[in-house]
């Protein structure tokens, strides 16, 4: 892994830190991911951020800059992003995403 994914994974695992033992890490999608629970929350591919997103924010989610369906197959995968560098190229704006990944996960997890 280059140095710019290495930095990248770090930042996402220091912006899951509340959420402690809830999270675990696992090689999926060619990439870096971030599971809690076991349900995948966000992750890091190609330099980008990966996001799952409920269905009722994808609409929303997907009108904002650096933003993109989850395509690997020429079909997007339901309920995930690809957030371009910029995208999230702060503290706040990673934090932003981690809260949306968290928020679907534990709509996968929690009654």
């Amino acid at each position: 892994m280059d140095e710019t994914r290495r930095e990248i994974v770090e930042r996402i695992r220091t912006s899951l830190k509340p959420w402690g033992n809830h999270i675990t890490e696992k090689r999926m999608f060619g990439g870096y991911c971030f599971l809690y629970k076991g349900k995948m929350l966000a992750g890091e591919t190609k330099h980008r951020l990966m996001v799952r997103v409920l269905a009722e924010h994808m609409n929303e989610v997907l009108k904002m800059p650096y933003v993109k369906p989850m395509d690997f197959t020429g079909k997007p995968l339901k309920e995930f992003i690809f957030v371009s560098e910029k995208g999230f190229d702060t503290d706040e704006k990673l934090q932003q995403w981690i809260e949306y990944g968290i928020t679907h996960a534990k709509s996968k997890t929690e009654s």
